[in-house]
């Protein structure tokens, strides 16, 4: 993908990569959504450059886009089905209801079932291996964790995946009764379960370790620290740098690890930060005004007689850029 060096290039393959591997997938008789979790998972672990800012960047913004897109589109799609649904119950209201309850119960129960021996056995073998992971430490954990198991997206993208005819021609077998079934577990799950989370976590008191989070936080910027420190000495050992130059970078490089968590840093290092921090604000707020204004400027020359909007769009790029920088 770094081959390609333009950002929407990039996300863009990142976004027909996981078609083409569905397609391929399906063709050998495989699981084409195994195959995409596969891809899914190389590409975010091998196919990202840590010096590729812009693409990452770019690449949330578009990826949080296309989620609330594909939620979206699917309890549309629940919209759109529903009065089918309804049609196929008329009459049958009871028997299809208690269908709807009954999968209910074995969706909520099962997960009961696999949770439990899951974390216990998960705890043993991290126990084992000395290692430290968010996993659940407690019963009460646990019952969050399995009583916030809604179901959404994929249920409705599994059932609304079922065809409408048979190989034969006929149609399929029962369809209507297992769209109104899956239906009645999403909106049970979402309804029941979704707005009753918050009161169990608070009735269990259930809260999140934050003092934990903030200490892998800042284990993470002393290390983040470190490294740029070891880089810059790599540097002065092929370079000659002067010496007010390598006091700054090395300021900036303990900069690094204290903007990220400033708990890392002396009392006295921390006031200096916050003075720094302040200063960098006030150049920030400037800076932000300075550009907001060469934005307009370059925007109101589209008017203009004579104005090219392919270089105004190519300037205004290259603003934009700066702004993120």
């Amino acid at each position: 993908m770094n081959l390609l060096g333009d950002p929407t290039l990039q996300i863009g393959l990142t976004l027909l990569v996981p078609f083409a591997s569905y397609v391929l997938a399906e063709e050998l008789h495989g699981s084409g959504v195994l195959a995409v979790l596969t891809t899914a998972l190389f590409l975010s672990e091998y196919a990202t450059d840590a010096d590729d800012v812009m693409t990452r960047l770019a690449g949330h913004t578009f990826w949080d886009i296309i989620d609330t897109l594909v939620t979206g589109v699917a309890f549309g799609l629940i919209g759109l089905e529903l009065h089918n649904a309804i049609r196929t119950a008329s009459g049958r209201w009871g028997e299809l209801l208690g269908w709807a309850a009954a999968i209910t119960g074995v969706v909520v129960v099962v997960r009961l079932l696999w949770l439990l021996p899951a974390t216990w056995l998960t705890k043993r073998l991290h126990a084992r291996r000395d290692i430290e992971e968010e996993i659940p430490v407690s019963w009460r954990e646990t019952v969050v964790m399995w009583w916030s198991g809604m179901r959404g997206v994929a249920s409705v993208a599994l059932v609304l995946a079922i065809p409408l005819e048979t190989d034969a021609g006929a149609p399929f077998p029962d369809r209507d009764e297992l769209v109104f079934i899956a239906f009645g577990v999403i909106i049970a799950t979402l309804v029941l379960q979704g707005l009753t989370l918050p009161w169990l976590v608070r009735r269990l008191r259930v809260q999140a370790d934050a003092e934990r989070e903030k200490d892998y936080e800042k284990e993470l910027a002393v290390r983040a620290a470190k490294a740029a420190k070891r880089r810059l000495r790599e540097i002065e050992q092929v370079e000659e740098l002067p010496e007010e130059l390598s006091e700054q970078m090395l300021r900036r490089a303990f900069d690094i690890g204290i903007r990220i968590s400033p708990d890392m840093g002396e009392e006295e290092r921390r006031e200096a930060q916050h003075q720094r921090a302040r200063r960098l604000k006030r150049v920030r707020r400037i800076q932000s005004e300075m550009l907001s204004a060469a934005r307009h400027e370059v925007l109101a020359a589209r008017s203009e007689p004579g104005s090219d909007p392919e270089i105004v769009d190519r300037v205004l790029r290259h603003l934009d850029v700066r702004s993120l920088r």
